[in-house]
């Protein structure tokens, strides 16, 4: 693009719309210029992953971001499967802490403790 000169008038003077006919290209490069250094962000964060899948190639900023919501939405899912993992250990844990609680009620209800009683409540301890 080719330098020009360009008389500006003082603010007061142009009108509202010959404001935005200014502003616009400025804004539109500082529009530009925050996609681009996300897209650059993004490259650096998930530079590992890019190489894993296309080593040795010029990304686009297309595939930049195709390949960034690849790997958002795979961790996404091993996310789920781990806090499914661990909803089902706490189910567990739960479910076993009250059969425990169970077993201690109905084992105190009878007063004679054989051994196997005594033998039971120390193996349910550990």
């Amino acid at each position: 693009m080719a330098p020009s000169t360009v008389f500006l008038e003082p603010d007061n003077l142009l009108t509202p719309k010959e404001k935005n006919k200014l502003r616009k290209p400025v804004v539109e490069k500082m529009r530009r210029d925050r996609i681009n250094s996300s897209i650059e962000q993004l490259k650096l964060l998930l530079e590992k992953e890019f190489q894993r899948h296309q080593p040795n190639s010029k990304l686009e900023k297309a595939d930049i971001l195709e390949m960034t919501v690849s790997y958002l939405k795979q961790q996404s899912q091993l996310q789920m499967k781990r806090s499914l993992h661990k909803s089902s250990q706490f189910d567990y844990r739960e479910g076993y802490s009250r059969c425990l609680q169970e077993a201690f009620y109905f084992l105190s209800l009878h007063k004679v403790r054989t051994e196997t009683q005594t033998k039971l409540l120390s193996h349910f301890q550990k």
